[in-house]
């Protein structure tokens, strides 16, 4: 048995064929699966030669650097064939050693049922919720069209790199896949190639029955280059399509590429029972006697890694672009200088003192505006500062608000080119059409890519149109950030449909996902300086449609920890110790203030938090939430949506929304279900007559 990789690349010819390159993908596939008796070998095995095509004659990449600039992009859409990819970064000279083959789907591994990006050298994305991936690449490919766009110059292409996907029948099944090759058509990606596995079979069996779509006439209806019925099992055929694709500068391309699920398998090829299942120990000795491979479990000839070895190529080629890249900074250094800091992710060394400048205007100014506007304003900021803040919005970016001076739309000419606006500036807000989910996954692309902050702005309850890919970008540790405006009955008539009940609750249930829900122009201020500054987590924003009075505050400190005392009784001329809590988020932070003053009529003294990140405040240290939320004081929250998730604090009672609302004005609505001032007062004044109970 030998794990070691030759460092020079031979005659491949002489010693070692390409079909027994092929089939070394399928021997790793199949005694992976086996071993750890779960996964997928039939898709792996019926992509071999799709994937020797690409990764032996084109992809650009370097084993000792998966992270270099300048690499072709390759993501594995159908992520269940993920043993496909781990054979190739071992085969191909990544460290992702034979043992983490055999550890195959266990705990520890580096090789996760499905690819995990953070996790394993050379894996681009997370895939497995299928055409998510093809979302993703599509992204890839937008975010380097738009950073050549804007750092190549004349004689200096350093952004120059394709994009590359392989998807399978569930991909294409999935809804998500018509709103990405929609978007990758109209944006004109010509560096996106995807590599269609045509196999015909899904865990039920032959897809016929079901699945019936012409994909060749969809892909060429959204303006994309397809070749057709290339043998998916002859390397030199997908390596002519290969090239062809290459050569379209305007148009994405669709290699159709037949192939049969388990190739090789002589009983389960062409079947449901090669998709998810391991093929059995008898099955595995019959296909090595049928692919002529005499060889025991995980052992690779030492010939078959030297042909396979990528590491030589992959040296010379990122040292090409270094030679280059070095002649573009002699030329061009303040755009090198630049390019290098948003590849890495850092904000400008300026960053923080401009989110400090915009929160104390905004504090300063004091605006009765909806937060959604709080939100553009802060951003125009941002925008005006961090030119790598790639915006846009699902159809909605007039009410929204996610658009600003500094962010032209994003538009291209007949011939693919990006187009320019007056000032030569490159569109920076993309008008993403009716398709949320596809806009989330494409910003989670950008934000893999680099060179990118990605922000998408739609209505808080169409959050469950994107939330798998929500749940995806927290999951990867993305810097992607969802702009949610309309975020509570507060919207008023257009109803329950449109009227967010669950749907903050429901988001700040997923890891890793930031939720800020701020009350005015300085929280909404923070909370985008915050989201920001979280190089490896997602944020939603959940944004009012109704204006919001400004809530007087001595200082700014404490918002970014997520909640913080916006009053104490004597704000409202009581000299006593606070005997009740009030908390809210958003909104109903004017709710709490005005309750506050009713009740300091009867003299009973109250504390207001203002929580617009529970999230965050989570976070804090145990000394911090006691000094907010003091030990043995009753508590009341309110907010304008599911009560559940209030309970943790010990508060006594909440103020919430566990109903639909209703098509009425807003004014009508919050009287309607007992979001006043009064009613607010009410509860609290109930909560201290009853007994006594300690507070958590």
């Amino acid at each position: 048995m030998s794990t070691s990789t030759s460092t020079s690349h031979p005659d491949r010819t002489a010693a070692v064929t390409e079909q027994t390159q092929a089939n070394a993908i399928r021997v790793l596939a199949m005694d992976a699966v086996q071993q750890a008796n779960s996964g997928h070998p039939g898709a792996p095995m019926g992509m071999a030669e799709m994937a020797l095509a690409l990764w032996g004659r084109h992809l650009r990449h370097n084993p000792a650097n998966p992270a270099w600039a300048n690499r072709d992009r390759f993501v594995l859409s159908n992520g269940h064939a993920s043993m496909l990819l781990y054979a190739l970064l071992h085969l191909s000279g990544y460290k992702l050693s034979l043992q983490e083959l055999k550890n195959f789907r266990q705990l520890g591994s580096k090789t996760a049922g499905h690819p995990e990006v953070g996790h394993t050298p050379g894996v681009e994305t997370t895939t497995g919720p299928l055409g998510q991936g093809l979302a993703n690449a599509v992204g890839m490919a937008l975010a380097e069209k738009l950073l050549a766009a804007q750092f190549n110059r004349d004689g200096h292409p350093i952004v120059d790199h394709h994009s590359y996907v392989f998807l399978g029948d569930g991909c294409l099944m999935e809804g998500i896949s018509h709103e990405a090759i929609a978007l990758a058509g109209a944006w004109k990606l010509g560096k996106l190639v995807a590599l269609y596995d045509d196999n015909g079979i899904s865990i039920d069996g032959q897809v016929a029955p079901w699945f019936i779509d012409d994909t060749t006439q969809r892909f060429e209806a959204c303006g994309w280059r397809v070749l057709r019925a290339v043998d998916g099992h002859d390397v030199d055929a997908i390596d002519r399509a290969l090239l062809e694709a290459k050569s379209s500068a305007d148009r994405p391309t669709l290699i159709v590429c037949k192939t049969a699920i388990g190739h090789g398998s002589p009983n389960r090829a062409n079947s449901a029972k090669a998709h998810g299942e391991p093929l059995g120990a008898q099955e595995i000795q019959l296909t090595r006697l049928a692919l002529n491979w005499p060889h025991a479990p995980f052992v690779i000839p030492k010939g078959v890694y030297a042909a396979w070895d990528a590491k030589a190529a992959g040296q010379a080629a990122e040292s090409d672009w270094n030679q280059r890249f070095a002649a573009y900074k002699a030329a061009h250094p303040e755009l090198a200088k630049e390019f290098s800091r948003r590849m890495k992710g850092d904000l400008p060394k300026k960053f923080a003192q401009v989110a400090v400048d915009t929160a104390i205007a905004a504090h300063e100014q004091a605006q009765t505006v909806a937060s959604r506007k709080a939100s553009q304003i802060a951003l125009e900021a941002f925008t005006a500062a961090l030119p790598e803040l790639l915006g846009g919005s699902a159809d909605l970016s007039g009410s929204n608000l996610t658009q600003t001076a500094s962010t032209p739309s994003l538009r291209f000419d007949a011939a693919g080119q990006v187009l320019r606006n007056e000032a030569g500036v490159v569109g920076r807000h993309i008008n993403y059409g009716v398709r949320e989910f596809g806009m989330a996954a494409v910003m989670n692309g950008v934000a893999l890519h680099g060179g990118f902050i990605p922000y998408g702005g739609t209505f808080l309850t169409f959050s469950d149109y994107s939330r798998n890919a929500i749940r995806m970008a927290a999951l990867m540790k993305q810097r992607v950030i969802h702009v949610f405006t309309h975020d509570s009955i507060g919207l008023g008539e257009d109803g329950p449909t449109h009227q967010a009940v669950e749907h903050a609750a429901s988001l700040r249930l997923i890891p890793n996902l930031d939720v800020w829900r701020p009350a005015d122009t300085a929280e909404t201020a923070v909370a985008w300086a915050v989201a920001l500054q979280n190089k490896n987590q997602p944020t939603a924003l959940l944004l009012s449609r109704q204006n919001l009075p400004y809530a007087p505050k001595s200082d700014l400190g404490d918002i970014s920890r997520g909640a913080y005392v916006l009053a104490e009784p004597d704000a409202v001329g009581l000299k006593k110790k606070a005997k009740a809590v009030i908390i809210a988020t958003g909104s109903e932070v004017q709710l709490a203030l005005q309750a506050q003053q009713l009740l300091a009529a009867h003299q009973i003294a109250v504390r207001v938090v203002s929580m617009p990140s529970s999230t965050t405040f989570d976070r804090q240290d145990g000394a911090y939430q006691a000094a907010v939320l003091p030990v043995g004081v009753p508590r009341v929250a309110v907010e304008m949506g599911r009560s559940d998730g209030w309970w943790k604090y010990g508060v006594a009672a909440v103020l919430g929304l566990d109903c639909y609302g209703e098509s009425a004005p807003a004014p009508v609505l919050l009287q309607h279900f007992g979001f006043t001032a009064d009613n607010l007062a009410q509860i609290v004044q109930a909560v201290l007559q009853r007994k006594p109970r300690a507070s958590k």
